[in-house]
């Protein structure tokens, strides 16, 4: 099983229930490898590349506070293989250009990201370096989002293309469909940074409580003796995360009763959030106080791989003859 993400800042809750409890679960039920995609990071922030080093640094110790163990899984960086480049310019050789132009995600954020030039090689050709990320250490099994199949199923296309033109060898991966949490920003919005609607793994107590209170609740529920609907409530869905379903049962009833005012729910949900983020927390400062953890981290992991990376390579590079 292998999966990536791009250093592209801090983790937030979006993350942890829809990244990281996912890990966690992986971790213990497949050979697992985790790396640092910043070399994806560079395809749409190549401009500025200030922030890569520390949001790697960031990234990795969340994972390790939040219980990623390097001895059960592999933790690498995807820079520091530079095999992975190497098999990305041969897939690059037999891919088809109209099957990235057809790339449903690559139509869409260049409609939508206005901000930034997205018309690079490297954007478009990113599904061909998220092929050789995963056949390179053999994956058979890649999680992803039902919006990412199409991602997934490119990868197949270009393994089963480098088997027509060389043989058999590579490992056709196949989809570990998860079915992600809706994790509501504080404006009821998906929680993103780039929306800046974010709680942060690493927000404080104070800071937690004020973003709590600038959610948006249900706008026909003015005072608190006013009937509430808890279904279209971006504070009751957040708190489905972390109320019990005692406590959740309890919230809808005084709700809609007129019992439960808004402030009140969300004092009594960044009470959760805040206690269910401590023990990450506490861990997350012990191990920042570790010099040279993340590098030594990420350095063995790379180690650990590179030989399953350049076998992969000899081999490609012997079926197609270029040794």
């Amino acid at each position: 099983m292998l999966t990536g993400y791009r250093p592209t800042g801090r983790l937030h809750l979006g993350h942890w229930h829809g990244n990281l409890l996912n890990m966690l679960k992986y971790q213990s039920e497949y050979e697992s490898f985790f790396f640092v995609a910043d070399w994806h990071a560079l395809t749409s922030d190549y401009a500025d590349t200030s922030e890569l080093q520390a949001n790697t640094r960031e990234m990795v110790l969340d994972w390790l506070a939040a219980g990623i163990d390097p001895s059960a899984a592999h933790v690498y960086k995807q820079s520091d293989l530079p095999e992975v480049a190497e098999l990305f310019l041969y897939y690059s050789m037999i891919t088809p250009l109209g099957w990235l132009e057809r790339n449903p995600t690559y139509k869409e954020q260049r409609e939508q990201v206005t901000a930034k030039d997205l018309s690079t090689h490297g954007f478009l050709g990113y599904p061909v370096l998220q092929c050789a990320d995963i056949t390179i250490m053999h994956a058979d099994v890649v999680p992803v989002g039902e919006d990412q199949l199409p991602h997934l199923e490119l990868s197949r296309e270009i393994v089963r293309r480098f088997t027509h033109f060389y043989g058999e060898y590579l490992v056709e991966p196949q989809a570990l469909v998860s079915r992600a949490k809706k994790v509501p920003g504080t404006d009821g919005r998906k929680m993103s940074k780039s929306y800046g609607n974010a709680i942060f793994l690493t927000d404080d107590p104070d800071t937690i409580r004020a973003k709590v209170r600038q959610m948006i609740t249900d706008i026909a529920k003015i005072r608190k003796c006013d009937p509430g609907r808890p279904e279209i409530c971006s504070v009751f869905d957040l708190d489905r995360l972390y109320a019990s379903e005692e406590q959740l049962e309890t919230v809808a009833r005084t709700c809609r009763g007129g019992e439960l005012g808004c402030v009140e729910h969300k004092l009594q949900l960044a009470e959760r959030i805040i206690a269910s983020l401590a023990p990450f927390q506490v861990r997350r400062r012990e191990l920042e106080g570790e010099p040279g953890l993340v590098e030594r981290t990420l350095a063995e992991g790379a180690e650990r791989v590179r030989p399953i990376a350049v076998d992969t390579l000899h081999n490609v590079r012997r079926m197609i003859r270029i040794e």
